[in-house]
């Protein structure tokens, strides 16, 4: 164990080392994706009332995704209601890699101006959406054209202020007309340094040249208002331009402006450069990180073992394999995104789910220690209790209580099955389920647990078809002080809501949008990715709801005298759940409460967020999803480049 161990010192060590070799290498290895953010501008068209702007953003986006994953430029027209345009470009020196980088940020920070129109200005990138195609060709704005200026004066040795400021001013309009020519004759792109000033202009694509020169022009002589300060950029409906004291652009990108070695020599010596650069960079990294995860790895490790030897939780895994029948395929009960699961018989004869995971130690550890610290705290009647769990043996084995009916959706979702599921038991299991997640939630604890997978296949039930929540996988922790928290997405689509799919902002209420779905599924016994002629499953019961006929949506099979009387109200629970806005949903006491006391008055719901039937497609109830495989995509260019970045979960 001792030497499996590395103190302080020898970390400390390897962390100089790699931070030494970083910041020596960085500049010829790896270049800079920009994504300052320089103007984020939202506009004056706006989607109607009533709209699906939320899905119909998300797949324009998509869209975009997929075409700037090849190219610096896209475009793309999305035949909604209303009809949505969307652009994108990188700056011409950005590689592919920090292309998609820059894109990635600017598809995040934009949706804060929904439902209206928007542009964003980042150092690296533009992106732009609205509900009008005239932008494509639109060069200048007399309401959106803008221009920044940086805080800080320029500094000259040996010159008073008056002539300081002549002398420099003289230098910008120099770089600043000579990039305005070069990017001119390079199809929109243009960078230049001199004498001491460095520029960059790009104009978009879309533009004609003539209409790329008309902005151009604009540009040149806004920014040149900037002066005496160090920096100035130049924000234009159709172009941008910036000037600077700093080398701000990648190599190669002003070889217009320069002359000295030959371009066959430049090649000759960068290439060999970087890939020794780029080995020696890497080598030290990966030796960093290694050390750095296996010292985390086995602190996580010491302290699951130690609090399973305390607590009596610690199981062998020689006795769970016996349990299992060395998890016959016989024995199995179910696969979830984090492992399989398997029924265990221990030697006193007690039936338990044995949850193998995928993953071995050195990839699990970090999400497998979260799962165990948080869970085996926690106890209710309707949530799956952890027994324990085997850390030791060639994998990670977590012990659950058993569950005899396994999952609901193999009842609610089944011709037959869902028969035995009469209206008593369906506001049990919806009662039960609210209750197991205001726990969770912890009103008024320390600690808040988001569970971010709640659905159907996620609710198991007992002898009794008591509902008792499952697969903590994907649990998050939120304290009490932050409204949310910022992270990958990771869920099931069809259950995420709106803020998080489309901005990654994690709260409790994201819980209540699914269960909210989770409500309208159980109660209308169909799925909510299941699309008829009048939308989804959410569409189809607002419709209802607005012609006050929420009862035609209750599945037949249960359309009693008593289902007939209560099942609307719940079904205005539901919709109460997925409304759009976060402030509007109810926490889950708030939806314990409204289930468990008669003479509480539910309010009006407003409308949810209907996703359209090509959104929902690509994903189904049983399994999770990671919302924009462009990310996934941008990732995998990093890892390739021989830098990390940790990537969103996906299930």
């Amino acid at each position: 164990m001792k030497s499996m161990v590395f103190s302080a010192f020898k970390l400390s060590h390897w962390r100089w080392v790699f931070l030494f070799m970083f910041s020596v290498f960085i500049s010829t290895s790896f270049s800079d994706p920009r994504i300052t953010n320089a103007g984020l501008f939202c506009g004056d068209s706006q989607a109607p009332n009533g709209t699906n702007y939320v899905p119909d953003f998300t797949e324009l986006m998509r869209q975009l995704s997929n075409q700037i994953n090849n190219n610096i430029f896209a475009s793309y027209h999305l035949n909604s209601t209303p009809p949505m345009y969307g652009l994108a470009q990188c700056h011409g020196d950005l590689d592919q890699t920090d292309c998609l980088l820059c894109y990635a940020e600017a598809r995040t920070r934009i949706p804060r101006c929904l439902p209206r129109s928007a542009r964003i200005f980042l150092d690296g990138c533009f992106l732009r959406y609205d509900y009008h195609r005239d932008f494509f060709h639109e060069s200048v704005s007399s309401t959106f054209d803008t221009v920044n200026c940086s805080s800080n004066n320029v500094t000259m040795v040996g010159q008073d202020n008056n002539s300081r400021r002549i002398l420099f001013g003289r230098n910008v309009d120099h770089a600043v007309w000579n990039v305005t020519s070069i990017a001119l004759r390079r199809n929109g792109f243009g960078a230049v340094g001199l004498d001491g000033v460095y520029a960059l202009a790009q104009c978009w694509e879309s533009l004609t040249p003539a209409e790329c020169r008309q902005c151009l022009q604009k540009a040149a002589e806004t920014v040149r208002g900037c002066v005496p300060k160090e920096e100035g950029r130049a924000l234009n409906a159709g172009c941008y331009l910036r000037y600077s004291t700093n080398r701000f652009y990648n190599d190669g990108a002003d070889s217009d402006g320069h002359h000295g070695l030959s371009v066959g020599v430049i090649i000759a010596i960068v290439s060999a450069s970087s890939a020794f650069l780029t080995l020696a960079v890497a080598a030290a990294y990966v030796v960093y990180a290694r050390l750095s995860k296996r010292k985390r790895e086995l602190e996580n490790l010491g302290r699951i073992s130690k609090r399973f030897d305390r607590s009596g939780l610690k199981f062998k895994y020689e006795t769970l394999e016996k349990a299992t029948d060395y998890f016959s395929p016989s024995r199995k009960l179910g696969q979830g995104g984090t492992g399989s699961v398997f029924m265990g018989i221990l030697p006193d004869g007690k039936i338990v789910a044995v949850k193998r995971l995928i993953y071995n130690t050195r990839q699990w550890v970090d999400d497998f220690f979260n799962e165990v610290n948080l869970i085996s705290r926690i106890e209710h009647k309707n949530l799956v209790k952890l027994l324990g769990a085997s850390i030791e043996g060639p994998e990670s084995l977590l012990i659950y209580e058993y569950v005899p009916n396994k999952s609901l959706d193999q009842f609610i979702f089944d011709e037959e099955k869902s028969k035995l599921l009469k209206w008593k038991q369906r506001f049990n299991i919806i009662t039960g389920t609210a209750e197991g997640l205001a726990h969770l939630h912890g009103e008024g604890s320390h600690v808040r647990i988001i569970h971010r997978d709640i659905k159907c296949s996620n609710v198991l039930l007992d002898e009794n078809l008591n509902p008792k929540i499952a697969d903590f996988g994907l649990v998050r922790c939120l304290a009490t002080e932050k409204s949310h928290l910022s992270t990958g997405i990771a869920g099931t689509l069809g259950y995420m809501a709106p803020e998080y799919l489309v901005r990654g902002q994690l709260s409790e209420k994201a819980d209540v949008y699914s269960f909210g779905v989770l409500v309208l599924e159980i109660v209308c016994g169909k799925k909510n990715s299941s699309f008829t002629k009048s939308g989804s499953l959410l569409q189809t019961v607002w419709t209802l709801y607005k012609s006050n006929a929420l009862a035609e949506a209750v599945d037949p099979c249960i359309r009693d005298e008593m289902s007939a009387k209560e099942a609307p109200g719940v079904l205005q629970l539901g919709l109460l759940c997925t409304q759009a806005s976060v402030l509007l949903r109810p926490s889950m006491a708030e939806v314990v409460q409204m289930l468990t006391d008669k003479d509480y008055e539910i309010p009006r719901p407003n409308q949810p967020p209907f996703l359209n039937a090509n959104v929902l497609g690509t994903a189904t109830s049983s399994g999770s999803y990671s919302s924009d495989s462009f990310i996934s995509n941008a990732l995998r260019k990093i890892q390739g480049s021989g830098t990390s970045s940790e990537s969103s979960r996906t299930q």
